[in-house]
């Protein structure tokens, strides 16, 4: 094993562990595309480009952008109960 895969591998047990600890969803949205993209750099640090490259679509922008619009969603409906319940 490389230095740079040592590295990369570190950052990825780093980046999933700090991901799972967050609480705020908001946040852990942020943590989950920084993971995503620490594991584009293993991938690629382990010869895998097409991997890499399906992860970036995958786990860096495709897999934040439906949570924040999941949790936007949620927000909404929680907002239109609390103005059904004040009526």
């Amino acid at each position: 094993m490389s230095v740079v895969q040592a590295v990369a591998l570190a950052a990825v047990a780093f980046a999933g562990t700090v991901t799972v600890l967050v609480s705020d969803p908001l946040r852990q949205i942020f943590t989950l595309g920084v993971y995503g993209l620490t594991l584009t750099l293993l991938f690629f640090a382990l010869q895998a480009p097409d991997v890499a490259l399906s992860e970036i679509v995958v786990s860096t922008i495709g897999l934040p952008l439906i949570a924040l619009a999941a949790l936007r969603k949620i927000r909404e409906h929680e907002r239109a109960r609390e103005q059904e319940t004040e009526r």
